[in-house]
């Protein structure tokens, strides 16, 4: 392996610092938004003047409250770093609720690619190791889901689509919405917790 990567949100610097110390990243990055307010600013320069003379600190900016853009600029760098070797450790302490929600969706997204997802409580700074979830979808599910997600809404097309009869494509079309992942609403169409399933 080629060390360890650290995805991390940031809002305040004494998370980033403790994943740092506990952790030994090679690399550090940061997400935050193209507008960050003045604080996360200061703490992302704070964070470069503490560590970037030994760890190479990258950011990577993304949306606020898109969690699925945010899951899906998660996924990218988990599987980038990935592919140069790297140990993946996403900490998804600080910043808006909705990025590291966000990041943490990107990490079940690619569970398999990553080591740790941690939690730092701000009293102090104890590391919580969070479990890896999964979306739990078979390929026959994603599959279907995939393909409503780019507007099929034909059960004849999807059962086509996925090589299976269209009885079994109606009980996977049950199984997802009763999953949250579909809905009726304006025809079948994938809700947010679809498009993160699907990542």
């Amino acid at each position: 392996m080629e060390g360890v990567a650290l995805i991390t949100t940031i809002y305040g610097i004494e998370p980033v610092i403790a994943a740092a110390t506990k952790f030994s990243p090679q690399k550090i990055i940061l997400l935050r938004e193209d507008d960050a307010p003045t604080e996360k600013l200061r703490a992302e320069q704070m964070i470069r003047d503490t560590l970037g003379k030994v760890i190479e600190i990258k950011t990577k900016n993304t949306s606020i409250y898109n969690v699925v853009e945010i899951a899906k600029d998660t996924v990218d760098i988990i599987e980038e770093e990935k592919a140069h070797g790297k140990t993946i450790i996403v900490n998804i302490t600080g910043a808006r609720k909705t990025q590291s929600l966000g990041a943490l969706y990107g990490t079940y997204a690619r569970r398999e690619l990553v080591e740790k997802v941690i939690y730092i409580t701000e009293e102090d700074n104890e590391t919580i190791e969070l479990p890896l979830l999964t979306f739990n979808l078979s390929k026959t599910k994603k599959k279907i889901l995939e393909e409503i997600n780019h507007g099929e809404k034909s059960v004849r097309n999807l059962a086509k689509k996925t090589g299976i009869s269209r009885a079994m494509t109606y009980h996977h079309i049950r199984e997802l919405k009763e999953s949250g992942y579909i809905t009726d609403q304006k025809g079948m169409q994938t809700t947010t917790a679809g498009e993160l399933a699907i990542l």
